[in-house]
C-alpha cells in the first residue's frame, strides 16, 4: 500500500502536514491546484498551500497557530523560523456553550479491580512507603528493598518508596501542595497498604499529616515516626510493613463497572502527527469512556494555551466556564510573574518533530479530551469530585503533570509521544506513539502504536484495539514502565526554599 503524502486536517487551513519526507520539487494536488514543493520538508512538518503576507494567520486544525514573520509563498516549508506565536498575556473570554452530544452506546462493560473500604477502586494491589519528608527517603527505600526480598511479591504487585525532596523549608502554597500530593498518594485506591514515613522534625509535620487525612482507613494506613523509635527504626518498619503487607495479599480483584475508571491524559515528546493520530485516537477514547460513566482528566494547562477557547465552551455550566478561565488567566500569570513570555512553550524535540508555536503545539494537545463536555475543574492537588470530563490545573513538564494526574484520583495515566520517552508516574503509565517507526525501535518504551491511523488502519478498528489494550492494563496486564521499574514522583514548586 502507498502511504499518503500529505493531510489538511481542517478544511480551512492554509497548511498541510507531510505524512513522509518530501523532495524540493515534489508537487501537492488540492483544491483544484498544484503546489511545487520549494523546500525538501520532513514527515510531521508543514508545507503552505496559500501565498501568505508578513503578519497573517497560518491555519492548521481549523484555527490561528500563529503568524508568518515574513511574506510566504505556497510550497514554503512553515516551520519556528518564519511562524510567530500570536500569544501574549492575559485575555478577557465570553461564554459561548456548545453542546455536542456524544450518540456512544454505553456497552455495559467491566474491569477487574480491587475495591477498597471507601468504595474507590484501584487496579493494581500494591505496598506503599510515602515519606512526610525527604530526609527519611533512604529509610524508605531500604524498608522497600527489605520487604519486597522477604516477600518476594507473593499475593501483591509490587512495594515501592515514593522518594522526593519536600516536606521541609518550604513555605505556604508550595507546602501545602507537598501535604496535598503527599496526602493524595497515600489515600489512593492502587495502594492495598501505606506506611506514612516520618522524621519528626520537619514541617510537614506527621500528625497534623495524619489528620490532613480525613476519615481514612487505619488498618490499612499506619505511621512510623522514626525519631519517637527507640532503637532500630529500620526494625520497626518492618514490623508493621509486614502487617501490612498479610493485609494486602488477601485482596482479590471482581468486576466493576467502566464507571469506576479513572484515566489521566497526557502528551510529552510530540510531533507533528500527535494531532493527527495519538491524541485523537485518545479523545476517542476519553469520549468512549465518559460515555460508560467513567472519567478522563486533562491538564498541562500551558499546552491549552491557543486552544483554550474550545475547552472553555464546552463547560458544562457558566461556573465551570469562569473556573477554565481563571486556570487558563492564573497559569499565564504564573509565567509573566516570571519575567517568561506565555507561547515560548515548543522543546526542541516539539521543533525537530514539526511543531512551531505552542498554538500548533495546543490544537494538537487538546485533541486528547474529545469532544465530551468539561464536567469539572480542579486545582493542583485537588481530588475528583465529578465523572465525566474534568480540567486539572498543572504545568506541561511530564514528570509533575503525570504525578499531579495520579494524584487527583487516576488509576491509569494515557501518554502520547512522536519522541518517545520511558519513564512512569506512580500508576501505570502507558506509552502510545504518534508514528509506527517510533514503536518499531522503541518496543521496551511503548505500549500502543497509533501511527498505523496514517497507513490504512480505521479510526473504528484502532479504538476497538486500544479500548480492549487499556481494559487487558486495568485487569493487571502491565504497562512498559512497570516491567522497567521506571517509577517516581515529582511535586509543583513555585516559591522559596528556606
Amino acid at each position: 500500500m502507498t502511504q499518503q503524502a500529505f493531510l489538511k486536517i481542517n478544511p480551512a487551513d492554509s497548511v498541510v502536514v507531510c505524512l513522509r519526507p518530501m523532495k524540493q520539487g515534489e508537487t501537492i494536488d488540492i483544491d483544484g491546484k498544484s503546489i511545487t514543493l520549494l523546500q525538501d520538508t520532513p514527515a510531521g512538518h508543514k508545507v503552505l498551500i496559500d501565498d501568505r503576507k508578513q503578519g497573517e494567520d497560518i491555519i492548521k486544525y481549523g484555527y490561528p497557530i500563529g503568524h508568518a514573520r515574513e511574506d510566504l509563498k505556497a510550497g514554503q516549508w512553515v516551520n519556528e523560523n518564519n511562524l510567530k506565536t500570536n500569544l501574549a498575556g492575559t485575555l478577557s473570554y465570553e461564554y459561548h456553550p456548545v453542546g455536542e452530544s456524544l450518540n456512544i452506546a454505553n456497552e455495559g462493560r467491566t474491569f477487574r479491580g480491587y475495591v477498597r473500604s471507601n468504595g474507590e477502586v484501584g487496579i493494581r494491589n500494591e505496598v506503599w512507603i510515602v515519606p512526610t519528608v525527604g530526609c527519611v527517603n533512604g529509610i524508605a527505600e531500604r524498608l522497600a528493598a527489605q520487604l519486597e526480598k522477604e516477600t518476594a511479591l507473593d499475593g501483591i504487585d509490587a512495594v515501592h518508596a515514593w522518594h522526593h525532596n519536600f516536606g521541609c523549608s518550604q513555605l505556604s502554597g508550595d507546602h501545602e501542595n507537598t501535604r496535598k500530593v503527599l496526602r493524595d498518594i497515600v489515600l489512593h485506591p492502587n495502594a492495598g497498604a501505606v506506611l506514612v514515613l516520618g522524621l519528626g522534625c520537619e514541617n510537614n509535620q506527621p500528625d497534623d499529616f495524619m489528620q490532613l487525612l480525613g476519615d481514612y482507613d487505619r488498618q490499612r494506613i499506619r505511621l512510623l515516626v522514626t525519631q519517637k523509635v527507640e532503637g532500630d527504626e529500620v526494625e520497626e518498619g518492618m514490623r508493621i510493613l509486614r502487617e501490612l503487607y498479610a493485609i494486602a495479599r488477601e485482596d482479590q480483584r471482581q468486576e466493576c463497572p467502566l464507571s469506576q475508571l479513572r484515566v489521566g491524559l497526557k502528551c510529552g515528546g510530540s510531533d507533528g502527527f500527535s494531532g493527527i493520530t495519538a491524541n485523537p485516537l485518545v479523545g476517542e477514547f476519553s469520549d468512549w469512556l465518559v460515555a460508560q460513566g467513567g472519567t478522563s482528566i486533562l491538564t498541562e494547562v500551558p499546552e491549552m494555551f491557543g486552544a483554550e477557547t474550545i475547552l472553555m465552551n464546552r463547560c458544562e455550566t457558566p461556573e465551570l466556564f469562569n473556573q477554565t478561565v481563571s486556570l487558563i488567566n492564573n497559569f499565564k500569570e504564573y509565567f509573566l510573574s516570571h519575567g517568561e513570555p506565555v507561547g515560548e512553550n515548543p522543546s526542541p524535540g516539539n521543533k525537530a518533530g514539526g511543531i512551531s508555536t505552542l498554538e500548533d503545539k495546543a490544537l494538537g494537545c487538546t485533541q486528547k479530551c474529545g469532544r465530551a463536555p468539561v464536567s469539572g475543574v480542579l486545582e493542583y492537588g485537588d481530588r475528583l469530585q465529578a465523572n465525566g470530563l474534568n480540567l486539572l490545573s498543572a504545568p506541561g513538564n511530564d514528570l509533575v503533570a503525570a504525578t499531579a494526574l495520579a494524584s487527583a484520583g487516576c488509576q491509569i495515566v494515557l501518554f502520547t509521544t512522536g519522541r518517545g520517552t520511558p519513564f512512569g508516574t506512580f500508576i501505570p503509565t502507558m506509552k502510545i506513539s504518534t508514528n509506527s517507526n517510533l514503536f518499531r525501535n522503541k518496543p521496551n518504551w511503548i505500549d500502543f502504536n497509533a501511527g498505523e491511523l496514517v497507513e490504512g488502519t480505521t479510526m473504528k478498528d484502532l479504538v476497538a484495539r486500544f479500548i480492549d489494550k487499556i481494559i487487558a492494563v486495568a485487569n493487571g496486564e502491565p504497562t512498559r514502565n512497570e516491567v522497567n521499574g521506571y517509577r517516581e514522583i515529582s511535586i509543583f514548586k513555585n516559591g522559596v526554599t528556606l
